[in-house]
């Protein structure tokens, strides 16, 4: 009797070993599958972190917090500064210098084409944004030739011969105004067209070409 009970149990010992085997079987398949797998993330994710480190760089999130592109575009625009101090120290007497800022400011998410402004009487840099209004219209003034002028040498036969200004001659004093005017007769003189939309009388006096505006009952008139 014992040795039947004996055997009924071997019986079924031997059904739940081969069931396990089967198990084991099936779950040392699947390791290998997952070991396969690691190993091709690991290499997946390699690559991935390389391109991430790639992105990361040249979309701005770095140090200098400069993406691919603005790097590219503060190219074009020293040189265009280049351009542009030229005239705009010739507007302010040589006190004022545009330069570039290099250091990034804190809670700014891109950089790379902010500008400072080197004072010679101080001998320091400052904020552009401490310029008067119309200091402010003379350096505007300035980068806007200064493009112009940098279209043409980068675009070779294109040519930027024309420029409208539209007022702020109002917030210069007279002395900055008579230099902005020279400067843009001077320009006019160099085959450029050079537009100027104003209501200061001293520019309708200076200027014999126009177009003036009237208004009236019916509407506006030009003459």
């Amino acid at each position: 009797k014992q040795l039947i009970e004996l055997q009924e149990k071997l019986k079924q010992n031997q059904e739940i070993y081969e069931q396990e085997k089967i198990n084991f079987t099936l779950k040392e398949k699947l390791i290998h599958q997952i070991e396969t797998i690691n190993k091709k993330l690991e290499k997946d994710e390699e690559i991935y972190q390389r391109y991430l480190d790639l992105y990361n760089l040249s979309s701005g999130k770095n140090e200098a917090r400069v993406s691919l592109e603005r790097y590219v575009l503060a190219t074009y625009f020293e040189h265009m500064l280049l351009y542009a101090n030229r005239i705009f120290k010739q507007l302010t007497q040589g006190r004022y210098q545009l330069i570039r800022k290099d250091e990034a400011e804190k809670g700014r998410k891109q950089q790379g084409l902010e500008l400072d402004v080197f004072d010679q009487e101080s001998g320091q840099l400052r904020g552009i944004k401490t310029l008067s209004g119309g200091e402010s219209f003379k350096a505007a003034l300035s980068l806007a030739l200064g493009l112009s002028d940098v279209i043409q040498s980068y675009s070779g036969g294109v040519l930027v011969d024309t420029l409208f200004i539209d007022e702020g001659f109002g917030t210069l004093d007279a002395e900055s105004r008579e230099q902005a005017i020279n400067t843009l007769v001077n320009l006019a003189g160099s085959n450029k067209l050079i537009g100027i939309i104003s209501h200061v009388e001293e520019l309708q006096e200076r200027i014999d070409k126009k177009i003036i505006v009237e208004k009236g009952q019916d509407g506006s008139n030009i003459k």
